[in-house]
């Protein structure tokens, strides 16, 4: 939920339109801009956090026809330091804010047409909400939240169409298809060439490529693999990566550092590791070093024994009856110095050679029968944050135990292209969404050498006003009436949702809540004047029987004080 297509393309074009060049890392706060043009991106992320308050007021005036209800709502906004924060620095927040509230506008905008169906002004805010729905998805997958919200205004709306006995069917299936279209198949149609573009302008190697498969990669320009040539098959004697497939999966790795003592034996880590290092390079032997550096290259196949020797430290891939680091039920892999114990099953096609790319092999333990696995989980300090890499003793294949051979450099094998790996679009937009859902996003703090420091925190006040709100909600009905549900209802889906994440969670990440709170605390402060006046119009009005001090009076419940006397 962390990761952005449409906000870093944004940004970047408001960079590339006001004169930034593309040069500055942005690797964490405070480091100086020295004479990098930044102006234009914080202005573009300043202007679309100043378009909410006017679309606050927008939203809460069409659903309470109010102004002044309209006004507290967007004051709200206006005096909040949390939204203030967020909107002045280069941040997907205010995006994403703008896109929600641009959707959730477009949607009370469509609602009061509905005297006016397939009018333009109808067709125009039906259009838009789905341009907003896209950008919002396109922004963050946050973005879900304000798309079911819409969907179930819009089941509502259609219930209430199909219960229009004045309407004919064939009416009703008019208003159903304008629907599918403007709120389904246009936010998909945008949403998908959002990636396009992103695939064509974004099309470079990063520090992120290992997070995708080879094939992905062969498309990035600059990536090793990119207009590459290697050999075809696995031969002995070659030097090779080995890429796990699951997403996110990594190479497999090792280092020096041993495992700490307690942690199975105190022998050489081997981890999977997310990025390209000289550290992910392994040489394929056979398991009784008898490998005939002279003769002709003798192609490994399925069912083969192969030993994998790890360039750097000499160690051998190993695996032993020590439990794993994290994943208790598996057993520890580690990289260890005797031959005679040290070797794998290849597992592919029967008789098949292992192919560069597209062989999904599995490294069967010869001497435990547990099979070489990533298991995903991230190793603590000690091991670098990478991720673990144990022996699974569940044969069982799944992505966790599929590698690819990535790189292969061996002189006597001719090469062939490998352009012919290079993924279609459908199945890198695919991929890309995987690795979205996957990958969590990183915290970064920083600091600068001003006396000046900027702390995201919002208005206590306001904060504090519209919990009081949301629990004022409840005995209020009558704010239902005057939108106020919908307004509950999308607090609702833009903040239970977070509390069946299994992620770290941010401060930032109940803005978008905290707009629809906000917008529901004018609502109810509206409401509570009006019953206010409700309770005690009668000592405008005049009031009969007992004065209120007696408890049969219909006056007692609002003597709230002992001096009052009527």
């Amino acid at each position: 939920f962390d990761v952005s297509t449409l906000t870093r393309m944004l940004i970047g074009l408001a960079g590339y339109l006001t004169g930034y060049d593309g040069s500055f890392p942005f690797i964490k706060p405070g480091d100086k801009y020295e004479h990098h043009n930044y102006l234009g991106m914080r202005a573009f992320c300043a202007a679309l956090g100043s378009c909410l308050p006017p679309f606050t007021f927008l939203i809460v005036l069409e659903l309470s026809r109010s102004t002044p209800t309209a006004i507290i709502a967007a004051s709200l906004l206006i005096f909040d330091t949390g939204c203030i924060t967020l909107s002045q620095y280069i941040l997907l927040d205010p995006i994403l804010m703008f896109f929600i509230m641009g959707s959730v506008l477009c949607m009370v905008r469509f609602n009061t047409q509905r005297l006016r169906p397939f009018s333009f002004s109808w067709w125009f805010w039906l259009l838009l909400a789905g341009v907003c729905l896209s950008g919002s998805l396109g922004v963050k997958f946050v973005g879900l939240f304000v798309i079911l919200l819409v969907g179930i205004n819009t089941a509502f709306d259609l219930w209430r169409l199909l219960g229009d006995l004045s309407l004919s069917l064939v009416d009703f299936g008019k208003h159903l298809l304008a629907r599918v279209f403007g709120l389904i198949m246009l936010p998909l149609f945008l949403y998908t060439t959002i990636f396009a573009v992103h695939f064509v302008v974004l099309n470079r190697s990063g520090p992120g490529d290992g997070f995708f498969s080879s094939s992905f990669q062969s498309r990035l320009i600059g990536n090793n693999l990119h207009n590459a040539s290697m050999p075809e098959y696995l031969a002995y004697g070659s030097l090779i990566t080995v890429k796990n497939l699951r997403i996110a999966g990594g190479y497999l790795h090792s280092h020096w550092h041993l495992y700490p003592e307690g942690v199975g034996a105190h022998q050489q880590q081997v981890t999977a590791y997310l990025h390209k290092d000289y550290n992910n390079l392994w040489l394929v032997k056979r398991p009784d070093n008898s490998d005939d550096l002279t003769g002709p290259p003798e192609l490994v196949r399925h069912g083969d024994i192969i030993r994998l020797e790890h360039k750097e430290t000499t160690r051998n891939l190993h695996s032993h009856f020590h439990e794993a680091p994290l994943t208790k039920k598996h057993l520890q892999v580690t990289g260890y110095g005797i031959v005679s114990t040290i070797s794998f099953f290849i597992k592919w096609k029967k008789g098949d050679p292992v192919k560069v790319l597209r062989s999904k092999v599995r490294f069967l333990h010869r001497s435990t029968g547990c099979v070489l696995c990533s298991s995903g989980r991230t190793l603590p300090t000690w091991g670098w944050e990478q991720v673990e890499v144990t022996c699974s003793p569940y044969v069982k294949e799944s992505p966790n135990t599929q590698w690819n051979i990535e790189d292969l450099i061996n002189p006597k094998l001719p090469n062939i292209s490998l352009s012919v790996l290079k993924p279609t679009f459908l199945e890198i937009l695919w991929e890309s969404h995987i690795v979205m859902i996957r990958v969590r996003g990183l915290r970064f703090s920083g600091v600068n050498e001003t006396e000046y420091r900027v702390y995201l925190l919002g208005n206590p006040v306001i904060w504090w006003l519209n919990l009081l709100s949301l629990a004022l909600f409840v005995f209020m009905l009558t704010v239902a009436s005057l939108g106020g549900g919908m307004l509950l209802l999308g607090w609702l889906l833009h903040y239970l949702p977070f509390y069946i994440m299994s992620r770290i969670l941010y401060y930032h990440h109940y803005f978008p809540a905290m707009l629809f709170s906000s917008m529901l605390t004018g609502t109810t402060i509206s409401c509570w004047k009006l019953i206010n006046f409700y309770l005690f119009h009668p000592l405008s009005y005049g009031m009969r029987g007992p004065l209120a001090h007696d408890p049969a009076s219909s006056m007692a419940g609002i003597r709230w004080m002992e001096s009052w006397e009527f």
